[in-house]
């Protein structure tokens, strides 16, 4: 069976005034920070992807975005991926037969989110988590400027969320905090709907074929959902899968952790001198004015 290819339906799509190759990296780094550069590129995805986990940060905005730490409800079910993050779950795959509990949220959780980085420091789990995220996610979405950083994780999201056993509704949660942070900042409602088809078409669904994500990294087996809530997706290859199962509580302190843009989520509240060079800067000058720019500059369009 050959591998589908997931980049020529994302990191191509184009707003009818720009080049017909252009991506939404393109369309929305040009349109809210004028040049588009990797280190704008990055800025974009930093201000994005911080919005995704803790919610609105920047004024104005378009809409509420609570977060994927925030507990929520997803199709009528209850959805809570805090204990994921925070060491509440023994959910992260370190290569055993079983999870083990990690807190991802370990230095400076929302604060240093809110201040436009992605930690405190750069030798955190925290850091790396969301390094990675900024990574991936402009990758999906075709940022691939000069200085943009290249996604340096692992290829199958499949193995990464192995021992997480995420349900359709968490899965769901999440692609929604995605779509949200994004209509926040304005981008429109039809590229927002070309992200979510892809997400959905690739993570959101059971048993999917291996699949290219990360060009350089070839196909992989990329379904995170795979409880039986999990839609089968088609030409399922659920014999390729691992076996998946619940992740067992955790003793770890963090479990209580509640998470938003006002508190720490379980970090440290005072900023160090250590931020990441990589990662500041450029993000930190955009400041609480990116929502509104963003929506100016779209409707400009």
């Amino acid at each position: 069976m050959r591998p589908s290819t997931f980049v020529a339906g994302l990191a191509a799509v184009a707003a009818p005034t720009f080049a017909q190759n252009a991506s939404i990296c393109d369309k929305y780094t040009t349109a809210l920070l004028k040049e588009n550069t990797g280190a704008n590129q990055l800025t974009l995805l930093t201000l994005l992807v911080n919005t995704v986990v803790i919610g609105n940060y920047t004024k104005p905005n378009m809409n509420a975005v609570p977060g994927i730490l925030a507990k929520g409800t997803y199709n009528g079910t209850e959805v809570n991926l805090l204990p994921y993050f925070n060491g509440g779950l023994a959910s992260s795959n370190r290569g055993g037969s079983s999870g083990v509990s990690i807190n991802f949220l370990d230095d400076g959780g929302a604060v240093p989110l809110t201040m436009n980085m992605p930690s405190n420091g750069t030798s955190s789990n925290q850091y790396k988590l969301m390094t990675h995220l900024y990574q991936y996610f402009g990758a999906l979405l075709g940022c691939s400027a000069t200085g943009f950083p290249s996604y340096a994780g692992f290829g199958s999201q499949a193995a990464v969320h192995r021992f997480m056993d995420l349900s359709a509704a968490e899965v769901g949660y999440f692609i929604q905090q995605v779509a949200l942070a994004a209509t926040s900042f304005g981008v429109t409602a039809d590229d927002v709907a070309v992200v979510g088809k892809a997400l959905n078409t690739i993570f959101n669904v059971r048993c999917a074929p291996p699949t290219t994500v990360i060009p350089a990294q070839g196909a992989q087996l990329q379904s995170i959902c795979q409880d039986e809530t999990c839609l089968l997706a088609p030409m399922a290859t659920c014999a390729a899968y691992p076996a998946t199962m619940k992740p067992a509580k955790s003793n770890s302190t963090m479990a209580g952790s509640t998470a938003s843009s006002n508190s720490t989520m379980g970090g440290s509240a005072a900023p160090t001198s250590s931020k990441p060079a990589s990662y500041s800067g450029a993000a930190a000058k955009v400041g609480a004015g990116a929502a509104g720019l963003l929506a100016a500059a779209v409707l400009a369009l």
